[in-house]
C-alpha cells in the first residue's frame, strides 16, 4: 500500500492536546502506584520490625525499591508534561532518565546490603514464637494490592504506550510472586523450617539487585542515545518509504527521552522535484509519523536526491506492440499503458494495463491515476491531459512531458534522453473541455 498526497492531506491538529491528556493520565496511574507502594513498604516495614519478621522487613526494602522505580516513572511524565523553554527547548523528558540512573545506584545498593544480611541469617536459629498473623494480613495485602497496580499500570501503559509504565507493570505482577515467597517463607519459618528465613531474604536481595542493575543499564543505554527499538525503526523506514514520492529511506535514528522518542531519518527523491515539493514531501513524511505514532515527540526529515539513475514512466500508448506501441493522443481515454524503467542506457517494459476506465463518462484519467499508483510513477509522457488529472499527478511528485501522438515509445525514449522533449507545466485542456471533447 502507498500513501498519497491525497491520502495524508489531514493534518494533527490535537496532536499535541492527546499527547498532554495521555501523559496527565500517565501521571495519575504512576502517582497512585507510588502512593500504594509506599504505604506497603511502610506497613511491612513496621510489622516487619514490631514482630522480628526479618523476611517481611527484607520484603519491604523490596517495595521500597518497586516505590522508587514508580517515583522516578511518575517524575519522568511530571516533567514531560512542563512546557519548553528557551533554556530547555527540547524539553524536560530526560529528567525521568537522571532519575531513574540514580535511583537504580540506590536500589542496587540496598540490594547488596540485604543479601549480606541474608547470608548471616543462614546461620541464625529462629526462635519459637505465635502464629504472625500480622505478618501473614501484610503480605496477603500486598499480593492483592500488587495485581491490581499491575493491571492498572499495564493497561494504562499501553492506552498511551509509556515504556517505563509497562515496565512498571512487569515488576508488579513479579511483586505478586514476590509475596507470595515471603507470604510462604512467613509460614516455614514459623514452623521453623531451618535456613529458611536467609534464603528468601537472599532471594529478595537478588531481585532488588536485578532491578537496580537493570535501571542503571537502561539510564546508561538512553543517556547514550542508545537504539532500543530497532523493531519500531524497521516499520517506521517501511511506512515512510510507501509515501508516494519517497525513493529511499536511510538512516533511520530514535533516540528515547524520557517517555517520549525522537525521530531523524533521510529520504530521497527526485533530483529534478523543486523546493517547495521536497519541502512538502517532508511535512508528509513528519505528518505521517506523527499522526500514527503517539509516543513520538518529534521528527526531523532530511531530503535529499535519490542516486537512482532509474526512473519509472508511464505512457498512453493506442495497442500492445512492446517499445514500438504507438503514443495515443490523450491521457484518460488511452485503451493501454506502458510503464517502463527508464535507465541511463536501457529501457525496460515492466508491465502494460488496459484501461477498464476509458468508457466511464467522467474523470477516467484519476481512475487511472489511483490504479497505476502502486508502480510509483516518476513520470508521464502525453500530448494532452485534463486539468484535474494533471493536478492530482503534480500533487504526487509526478512529471509530466509531452509526447506527440502517433510515436512509438522508443522514439519518445531517446527524445527524452537526448533533452528533446518539453515538459508540460500547465494542464493542456481544462476540465469541461475534457468533458465536451469526450
Amino acid at each position: 500500500m502507498f500513501y498519497t498526497a491525497e491520502a495524508l492531506t489531514e493534518t494533527i491538529e490535537n496532536g499535541k492536546e492527546e499527547k498532554a491528556k495521555d501523559l496527565q493520565k500517565g501521571q495519575k496511574i504512576a502517582f497512585i502506584a507510588t502512593l500504594v507502594t509506599l504505604l506497603l513498604a511502610v506497613m511491612k516495614g513496621a510489622i516487619g520490625y514490631v514482630f522480628d519478621s526479618r523476611i517481611l522487613t527484607a520484603d519491604a526494602f523490596h517495595s521500597g525499591a518497586d516505590f522508587l522505580a514508580i517515583f522516578a516513572s511518575w517524575f519522568g511524565l511530571w516533567m514531560a508534561a512542563k512546557k519548553k523553554s528557551a533554556r530547555f527547548p527540547y524539553g524536560l523528558y530526560k529528567a525521568e532518565t537522571l532519575v531513574s540512573l540514580i535511583i537504580g545506584a540506590l536500589i542496587a545498593w540496598a540490594g547488596a546490603e540485604l543479601l549480606q544480611e541474608g547470608y548471616y541469617k543462614l546461620s541464625s536459629v529462629t526462635p519459637p514464637r505465635a502464629f504472625p498473623v500480622l505478618p501473614v494480613t501484610a503480605s496477603s495485602i500486598s499480593i492483592i494490592a500488587a495485581y491490581f497496580i499491575a493491571k492498572k499500570e499495564k493497561a494504562v501503559g499501553m492506552a498511551i504506550n509509556s515504556q517505563s509504565l509497562i515496565a512498571n507493570a512487569s515488576e508488579s505482577f513479579l511483586d505478586i510472586f514476590t509475596s507470595m515467597v515471603v507470604l510462604t517463607g512467613i509460614l516455614l519459618a514459623y514452623a521453623r523450617i531451618p535456613f529458611i528465613e536467609g534464603i528468601i531474604i537472599i532471594l529478595i536481595s537478588l531481585l532488588i539487585l536485578k532491578l537496580g542493575i537493570k535501571n542503571i543499564w537502561t539510564s546508561l543505554l538512553v543517556l547514550m542515545d542508545a537504539n532500543l527499538d530497532p523493531e519500531l525503526q524497521a516499520e517506521i523506514e517501511e511506512k515512510i518509504n510507501n509515501i508516494y514520492g519517497v525513493k529511499g529511506v536511510s538512516e533511520v535514528r530514535i533516540r528515547q527521552s524520557g517517555p517520549l522518542k525522537m525521530v531523524e531519518c533521510k529520504i530521497a527523491t527526485s533530483p529534478s522535484l523543486s523546493l517547495y515539493k521536497a519541502h512538502e514531501l517532508a511535512n508528509m513524511a513528519e505528518d505521517f509519523i506523527m499522526k500514527n505514532y503517539k509516543h513520538i515527540e518529534s521528527v526531523f526529515i532530511h531530503v535529499e536526491p535519490s542516486r537512482d539513475k532509474t526512473i519509472a514512466a508511464i505512457i498512453p500508448v493506442k495497442d500492445i506492440n512492446g517499445l514500438d506501441s504507438i503514443v495515443h493522443g490523450h491521457f484518460g481515454r488511452a485503451p493501454y499503458f506502458i510503464i517502463v524503467r527508464l535507465g541511463t542506457d536501457n529501457t525496460e517494459i515492466e508491465d502494460f494495463y488496459y484501461n477498464e476506465f476509458i468508457h466511464e463518462e467522467k474523470h477516467a484519467g484519476i481512475k487511472v491515476i489511483k490504479a497505476v499508483i502502486k508502480y510509483k510513477i516518476d513520470v508521464l509522457f502525453t500530448s494532452r491531459i485534463g486539468e484535474i488529472s494533471f493536478y492530482m499527478l503534480k500533487n504526487n511528485f509526478v512529471d509530466i512531458y509531452r509526447a506527440d501522438e502517433g510515436l512509438s515509445v522508443k522514439e519518445i525514449m531517446e527524445r527524452y534522453r537526448n533533452n528533446q522533449i518539453e515538459q508540460i507545466v500547465l494542464p493542456t485542456h481544462s476540465a469541461e473541455e475534457a468533458q465536451a471533447g469526450k
